[in-house]
Parts: C-alpha cells; sequence; structure tokens
C-alpha cells in the first residue's frame, strides 16, 4: 500500500513551486513530484493542488508517495527527544517525539524509531520485512506517544498477534474542538480512503471495521480533553472517526479543525498523544503496562486552556 506523507511547510519554503518544495522536503526528484500533482497526489490544507502552485505559509502538505523500488534502509542516527521508556530482552517501549516516523519509506529521510533505536545500540528483532523489522505497531509520524518494538523473533511473533486479536489496550489522550455529546461512548463505523482524496481518510461504507471507545476527562469552552482506547488500529482513526461526529482534534486542519484555535494554543499539529499500552508481556505471560506522559507542546496547549477557563 502506497505511504502518505503529512508535512508542516517550513517558513524556508514558503513562495516556492510545489515540485521544488515538495522534491526538497522529500528527497523526490522534481519529475516525480509534478507526475504525482498531475495524478491528484498532493494537497495542500486538503485541497488538490498543481504542480506550478505555490506553498504558503503554516500549510499542511499531504504527499501520497509513490511504491518503492528498492529495499528501505532505516537512517542509523541518534534521535532527539527519543526517550526509551522500557527494554529487556523481548521489548522496547519508546516515547516516540512527533516529527519521527515508526520506520524508513518512499520519501520519508527524517529520523525514525528503527534508525533511532539502531543509533542507541539496540539489538531488534530481524523479523518482518526488511525496513520494518521489529516493528509491530506503528504511530502516525504526526502523534507522539508509548510504542512497543519487539526486540525478540519470539516477541515479535506473539505481540503480532496480539494487536491482530486485538488484544492490546491502546489508550490516547486526544484534545477534540466542542463537547462530545454523549460524554462518554462508543464510535463504531468503517473507516476507508477519502473518495475524492485517496491521501485521507474517511467514513465510508464500504471501509474497514473502525471501533472508538471515549470519555471525557476535562472540558473547556473550545474544545473537551478525552481518553481514548482503541478496539482496532485504522489509519487516522482517531481523528476520522471525532472528525466525522464534527470534533476534530485541535491543530488538525487536515480533518476539519480550527487553524486559529491552533494558533492561538501554540499547536503545529494534531492534539494526540499515546498516553499507554498494555499487553501480555511474551516472555513470561503477566499483564504490562507502561505509560508517556504529555511532551512539552502538547502540554503547553491545555495550560493555555486551563488559564482561561
Amino acid at each position: 500500500m502506497r505511504e502518505s506523507r503529512v508535512l508542516h511547510v517550513p517558513p524556508g519554503l514558503v513562495g516556492m513551486r510545489v515540485d521544488a518544495g515538495v522534491a526538497k522536503l522529500t528527497g523526490l526528484s522534481r519529475t516525480i513530484v509534478a507526475d504525482l500533482a498531475a495524478a491528484g497526489d498532493i494537497t495542500i490544507d486538503g485541497r488538490t493542488v498543481g504542480k506550478s502552485e505555490r506553498l504558503t505559509d503554516g500549510a499542511w502538505l499531504e504527499v501520497l508517495l509513490p511504491e518503492p523500488d528498492r529495499p528501505l534502509e532505516p537512517v542509523v542516527e541518534e534521535v532527539e527527544g527519543m526517550d526509551i521508556l522500557y527494554s529487556d530482552q523481548d521489548i522496547i517501549v519508546v516515547n516516540k517525539p512527533v516529527g519521527v516516523a515508526a520506520h524508513p519509506t518512499v520519501g520519508w529521510e527524517g529520523p525514525s524509531v528503527v534508525g533511532g533505536l539502531a543509533a542507541a545500540g539496540f539489538r531488534i528483532s530481524t523479523s518482518g520485512p526488511p525496513e520494518r523489522k521489529g516493528i509491530v505497531q506503528r504511530l502516525d509520524v504526526g502523534t507522539s506517544g508509548a510504542m512497543v518494538v519487539a526486540a525478540s523473533e519470539r516477541a515479535y511473533t506473539i505481540l503480532k498477534q496480539a494487536f491482530r486479536d486485538r488484544e492490546v489496550e491502546k489508550t490516547y489522550h486526544a484534545l477534540v474542538q466542542g463537547h462530545p455529546d454523549p460524554l462518554q461512548g462508543t464510535i463504531e463505523a468503517p473507516i476507508g480512503r477519502h473518495p475524492s482524496a485517496g491521501w485521507r481518510f474517511a467514513v465510508t461504507s464500504d471501509g474497514k471495521p473502525a471501533v472508538t471507545h471515549y470519555e471525557t476527562l476535562e472540558a473547556f469552552a473550545p474544545a473537551t480533553l478525552i481518553k481514548v482506547r482503541l478496539e482496532t488500529g485504522r489509519t487516522h482513526q482517531i481523528r476520522v472517526h471525532f472528525s466525522s461526529l464534527n470534533h476534530p482534534c485541535v491543530g488538525d486542519p487536515m480533518y476539519g479543525s480550527d487553524p486559529e484555535l491552533g494558533k492561538r494554543l501554540g499547536l503545529n499539529r494534531q492534539w494526540l498523544h499515546a498516553v499507554g499500552v498494555g499487553f501480555t508481556h511474551p516472555a513470561d505471560g503477566r499483564w504490562f503496562t507502561i505509560e508517556s506522559p504529555y511532551p512539552k507542546d502538547l502540554q503547553h496547549a491545555l495550560d493555555v486552556l486551563r488559564a482561561h477557563h
């Protein structure tokens, strides 16, 4: 399946043509980028753009990347801000910062969890596709928090199956616009590629089943902090489900958030954090849970809301 990449237009590329700017950001050639634009695979803030349009300040760029033509190798480099929350012979749990991919993909030349662990001297499982060795779960580049990596072959097999069988407890906190009604509930709505924009996802009648449980933690005038437990793990699941209810994640204009609110809270990405994960430890069968603290940008946004509460 083709990967999509969401990028924030940096100040240095404002005003540059789409083909030149996207080539710089992704490492793809201008010719390939022009082909992607012609196919409708490049959007700015949700709008399909041509190769000669200009990149705008603070906009969100989404690029549906071409299929890889060669095996991908992770760049072995230290990842700033990627803390190890826990490690043993079987598992490693990282606190993934925003702006870091789980593993290498076409057109992504930024840091990855796999590359960061290699640089830190961790051995990870050799099971799985070449560029995704040891990866049993993924968090989006724009989502931070606790992420589990298999260190042993045994752990890879057991955890892969546990994720497939929905036996892993995945807990997130999200700040969504408005106030979900009821205050707690379950969203059960299938998710598939958006019918008119393949670069993003939507609730669609022919999508894959997706189940999201939520409860309200704290309510503010413009937004609500919620706790979310995912039963399934579809791409962009939390963002899509709450957007479909007109409660998009704050700081997520791709799925309909108010850019002004995001700006007021100092956010450059969606307020969404994987606060914890729980699973049966592959070595001894005990129930294992671990939590990840909020990063500074998300904590700052909450502090601003609380100060005006």
